[in-house]
């Protein structure tokens, strides 16, 4: 059946209907305006590989309008479509910046590398740190103010989308290799 939500944000009265947005990472549709906010309709699949589907009434979110020709891109290439969600295993200090250790599903770790990006609910992040089954970024006093990363602690879900470049390229790779290694 999926569901409709609302989100309350005085990005709404920049929005049309019919443009997408990014809640928490994941790209929706906006199907109504009113009273300074906006609705969307979520189908079950994402509701399901994202935490939209666990979204209590009131709950904080990351939000972006999608980027129009000719605008300054401001970090990596996020599209909103979520990989995977990770839980948080760490969050710890580190002078005035925090560190946040994420895990990462096995079949994703290929596109996670040191200084590389990814988008942590919607947010474009550097990689700080990568190991085996895990991320982690180190997030400044600015995104943890302006964005929900601040509330995260050990046991948070997150969307995670991995960088899409690293996407294409394996993809590109993939067709050197020849039909035997294509074949997974």
């Amino acid at each position: 059946m999926g569901a409709r939500i609302r989100v309350g944000a005085s990005l709404s009265g920049e929005l049309a209907d019919g443009d997408s947005v990014s809640v928490s990472g994941a790209c929706l549709t906006v199907a109504a305006r009113s009273d300074g906010a906006f609705e969307a309709d979520v189908m079950n699949q994402t509701l399901s590989l994202t935490t939209l589907g666990a979204l209590e009434p009131g709950a904080a979110v990351n939000l972006e309008s999608a980027l129009r020709a000719g605008e300054p891109l401001g970090g990596h290439f996020v599209q909103g479509h979520v990989d995977a969600t990770g839980e948080v295993l760490a969050s710890s200090q580190d002078g005035f910046s925090r560190r946040v250790r994420i895990a990462v599903p096995a079949e994703l770790g290929r596109y996670v590398v040191e200084h590389g990006s990814v988008a942590v609910d919607g947010v474009s992040l550097t990689v700080a740190a990568v190991a085996d089954g895990w991320l982690e970024v180190a997030l400044i006093p600015e995104t943890l103010d302006r964005t929900t990363l601040g509330n995260l602690g050990e046991g948070s879900s997150v969307n995670l989308e991995m960088d899409l470049i690293a996407r294409y390229a394996e993809r590109l790779v993939q067709g050197f290799a020849g039909p035997e290694r294509n074949e997974r």
